[in-house]
């Protein structure tokens, strides 16, 4: 009897280093922020002191791209890792859109969140999820799986006051006071997650509204940026569309009035983001004071781009243009270096893929991404991406579709060119070394050769599922 009692004693005894060791490698892995802004587009990210500490202390990539350049169909490839194609959310409102077709299809029980959890991760999300969340098919409390802590608005986000938000499952109004202002709101519960994550490494998925039209700003940033204007890119305006698409072709030049509305929705995007420039500031001090600021990834980034009077473009989206689907990426943490610039060619499908190498998690079958961690890390591979997808549908909704003048297409980003097919037949083709701000459409005159290779990528991309997409976008 005594013999035996030894015997479960020191076997006990060899199993104590080996739970201690499990116990340290969980503490040890690293926890992860993405913070998403809502429509931003690149270059204004030297306005705001909190995110321009990030870009400082952290590396920025200058050719990152989105999947589809409107929110839903982006934030699904953002949640999922796969191309438009491949997770079906098409438009922004049902039917073949929103937060309905995603709940439909039964997309929601494998995303970032459920991986991140399996592999032992708190979660969170907070701010905007899907669009028309949680729409006609399902309750205001409905919380998705994958996440142990859910703050999303189900009604008026865009105004940041007076909005209902779903918090784990219980609603609560928010009137039209200062502390009601939905980013400060995001930014207290962000800090309670991170401040009370204890022992147990965590994913928070932040995503604010601003700058999304209407852009309302928090009280304090009310009456800054006064008489800024929106910069005056060789693209504002274009003069020459004659080679365009007719989509294009057939717009006017803006007008005195029009620029004027430009630069007043300019200014009032960038009062909203300092409000999320805020919210960043906030997420920073919590991690440094919980001690987890050296352990923890920060990503910031936007959903899509924006334009501001560029192509004679007054606002919106949905196009192949560079200011539509280019966003800013930013990243922060162990071992990325300090003010340094990727310029390898990345995508929003890229993400989850990337969040899930980072905390060891595995990905499904299914995701399309690449992981960043190698560029981040300094170590590129051997072979990367030469070929960015982006896929555009026309919305059958008629309220959605009065809101962009651009017709279904699909869209290939190299490194040297931009290259777009419509459904009308009709083709875009620029040379972003010689032409950067795409002005100069070669499609009538580019040698066949070149038109003839760029299709048969753009094919292989939009045909691919699961890991072949891995060897489609390295296709030259």
């Amino acid at each position: 009897m005594v013999k035996r009692l030894c015997r479960v004693a020191c076997l006990l005894l060899l199993l104590l280093p080996a739970a201690g060791a499990t116990t340290a490698r969980s503490e040890s892995r690293p926890n992860i922020v993405l913070v998403l802004a809502d429509d931003l587009e690149t270059g204004t990210l030297p306005y705001f002191p909190n995110i321009t500490r990030l870009v400082r202390q952290g590396t920025s990539f200058d050719r990152f791209f989105v999947t589809n350049s409107w929110c839903c169909p982006s934030r699904s490839s953002i949640l999922r890792s796969q191309y438009v194609h491949s997770h079906g959310v098409l438009t922004n409102t049902a039917p073949e859109g929103g937060f309905d077709r995603f709940h439909t299809l039964g997309l929601e029980r494998s995303t970032i969140g459920t991986w991140m959890q399996q592999a032992g991760y708190r979660t969170a999300l907070m701010g905007k999820f899907l669009n028309h969340y949680p729409g006609e098919t399902a309750d205001e409390s409905f919380v998705p799986p994958g996440w142990n802590e859910w703050h999303v608005p189900v009604t008026h986000l865009y105004e940041e006051y007076g909005y209902r938000l779903n918090e784990n499952g219980t609603l609560v109004d928010h009137g039209f006071q200062e502390q009601d202002y939905l980013s400060d709101v995001l930014a207290r519960k962000a800090t309670d997650f991170i401040t009370g994550s204890k022992g147990t490494p965590f994913f928070l998925y932040l995503a604010p509204i601003g700058p999304h039209n209407p852009a309302n700003p928090a009280v304090r940033h009310a009456n800054a940026f006064a008489g800024a204007t929106a910069p005056r890119t060789p693209s504002f305006n274009q003069e020459d569309v004659s080679a365009e698409p007719l989509w294009l072709r057939t717009r006017p030049p803006l007008s005195e009035v029009d620029v004027g509305e430009v630069d007043e929705r300019y200014r009032a995007r960038m009062r909203s983001m300092l409000g999320v420039d805020d919210l960043v500031g906030s997420v920073v001090q919590a991690l440094k004071k919980s001690g987890k600021l050296n352990n923890t990834y920060i990503f910031f980034g936007s959903d899509n781009g924006f334009h501001l009077g560029t192509h004679r473009l007054k606002q919106g989206k949905t196009t192949p243009f560079d200011e539509a689907i280019r966003v800013p990426l930013v990243v922060r943490g162990p071992g990325v270096k300090a003010g340094a610039t990727i310029s390898r060619l990345g995508s929003t499908v890229d993400l989850a893929a990337t969040f899930a190498d980072l905390a060891g998690a595995t990905m499904p079958p299914f995701a399309e991404g690449r992981s960043l961690v190698p560029l981040l890390k300094g170590h590129p591979p051997g072979e990367w991406r030469r070929n960015v997808l982006v896929e555009f549908v026309r919305p059958t909704n008629r309220s959605s579709a009065a809101q962009t003048p651009v017709p279904g297409y699909q869209a290939l980003r190299t490194e040297r060119y931009a290259y777009a097919r419509y459904e009308t037949g009709e083709r875009q083709l620029y040379d972003v070394h010689a032409d950067p701000y795409e002005l100069h459409n070669l499609a009538g005159k580019a040698d066949p050769a070149l038109l003839a290779g760029l299709d048969a990528r753009l094919t292989a991309m939009v045909t691919c599922s699961g890991a072949t997409c891995r060897v489609a976008d390295a296709r030259e």
